[in-house]
């Protein structure tokens, strides 16, 4: 986040993403592999055929965040006619909330998307009713989802972006793609694929943002000022409102970050074993090896002056902030995909943020737009997509195959889904802590959104081939 807005939104928000200002943002709700097309300035993601629940990431801490910006204080009297003392029961519960998991640290144990959701709704509807509750849920997504530092103008040397209105889709141009259930990170130059990044993601109640953003600049040794709130208090050498200086290891920022709309940032700080993992409050975490080196691509990629020898000496100096403006905006593209023909084999991922993606519906619109039909694979390559449905489901429904365990995290979380009920070929589950299952389909050869290029899995290793994922 910036430094300009973390004051209060960490203040009022928790633990930065990496520092304790997360972001989380109701962009595409619920993106079912199937984003919307919109000019960046007003990023968004696609419609949910979900329930109200997974049609909004709104969470408590979400709202906390965006109470602390003026205005959207000021779209809560104006298009909502919500009295200061409403207004002032929202910051409350809010704040409560935030306290409440930083001070337990439940924030870190990965708790279940759908019931913070659920949860947030309740009380906005006791506080609000219902209609009023609504009202502020679908204005909260709209703000979340084009960022908190958007002023509606444009520039008109940025060259128009867009979100893809297909799944999967291949960038054309220069620019980022994070896929939040597959932990990775892209970037592009005119159409290549230039690198790929494991990242940590957002706890899931302060998930990544989903829709488009931008990135405009890099800064180098960011500070850090702790937030006037209760989990403060808690911890040590640490005082709202005393910077807290680039380098310190009270610091969670990391050397390098890239604001990519309110308050969300791209930054370092992480451990190699954070990555491929729930990591950070709402911002893409890297280690500080990944983000110095992800810190130069990008530059080169947007045609700016920047080499590892100015990065030394930006870096070589703890005390001086430098900010490097980007030559051209990145679009930075925020999906949640979890169903994705890759390099010719079909990959399912783990719903993490519950937004019910993992259906036959919407593997369907996968397979079609790579020239395929569910009816028209064989009976064992369409169990086997069935299964891995159902199993990277947040709540399976059945037994499935026998997938060999993964190097992923624990998701504790439920989940409504609309998969058939296919025929197990074993009584035993998927691993409980298992991400990701790949599917052999012999339509879909040589077809797809491309392999990770040159893999940086934050271990300073290279990957093994297959590192990480099942096969069936």
């Amino acid at each position: 986040m910036e430094m300009n807005f973390i004051h209060r939104f960490v203040m009022a928000s928790i633990i930065t993403c990496g520092a304790l200002s997360w972001s989380a943002c109701t962009t595409q709700t619920n993106n079912t592999n199937t984003a919307t097309t919109q000019a960046i300035p007003s990023p968004s993601a696609s419609p949910s055929p979900a329930s109200k629940e997974t049609s909004s990431q709104l969470t408590l801490p979400v709202l906390d965040a965006l109470l602390a910006n003026e205005s959207f204080l000021r779209e809560l009297k104006s298009q909502l006619q919500l009295s200061d003392k409403q207004i002032d029961s929202l910051k409350q519960i809010a704040g409560s909330e935030v306290a409440r998991l930083r001070q337990t640290n439940s924030e870190q144990l990965g708790g279940a998307a759908a019931d913070a959701r659920t949860r947030t709704r309740q009380q906005l509807t006791t506080i609000l009713g219902e209609e009023k509750a609504q009202q502020l849920i679908s204005l909260a997504t709209e703000s979340w989802a084009r960022g908190l530092d958007y002023s509606g103008e444009t520039n008109e040397k940025e060259a128009p972006a867009a979100m893809p209105t297909t799944p999967n889709s291949v960038p054309g141009d220069t620019r980022v793609v994070v896929n939040i259930p597959a932990f990775r990170m892209d970037l592009f130059k005119n159409g290549s694929l230039i690198k790929s990044y494991k990242i940590g993601i957002g706890y899931p109640e302060f998930p990544l943002p989903q829709g488009l953003r931008k990135a405009q600049s890099i800064i180098f040794n960011p500070t850090w000022t702790p937030p006037d709130s209760p989990w403060v208090a808690t911890m040590k050498d640490v005082s709202p409102g005393e910077k807290v200086e680039a380098g310190s290891k009270l610091n969670p920022l990391g050397p390098v970050k890239i604001p990519i709309g309110m308050p969300s940032l791209i930054h370092g700080g992480k451990s190699a074993a954070k990555l491929g993992q729930f990591a950070s409050h709402g911002c893409v975490g890297l280690t500080n090896t990944q983000v110095k080196d992800f810190a130069l691509l990008l530059a080169q990629a947007s045609e700016t002056e920047l080499s590892d020898k100015s990065i030394a000496s930006y870096l070589d100096d703890k005390t001086r902030t430098k900010v490097v403006k980007l030559s051209q905006m990145v679009p930075v593209e925020l999906r949640y995909e979890t169903i994705v023909v890759e390099d010719g084999k079909l990959h399912i991922y783990k719903d993490v943020y519950e937004q019910g993606t993992n259906t036959e519906e919407n593997l369907q619109a996968v397979l079609e737009a790579h020239s395929s039909r569910l009816e028209d694979l064989s009976e064992d390559e369409r169990r086997q997509a069935l299964n891995a449905l159902n199993a990277m489901s947040a709540h399976p429904k059945l037994a499935t195959v026998d997938y060999p365990q993964t190097d992923s995290a624990n998701f504790n979380s439920k989940e409504q889904t609309t998969l058939k009920k296919a025929k197990p070929t074993s009584s035993k589950k998927a691993a409980k802590n298992q991400k990701e299952i790949v599917v052999e389909i012999a339509s879909l050869a040589d077809k797809g959104y491309p392999a990770p290029v040159n893999l940086d899995t934050g271990t300073g290793k290279p990957p093994a081939t297959l590192a990480g994922r099942s096969r069936p």
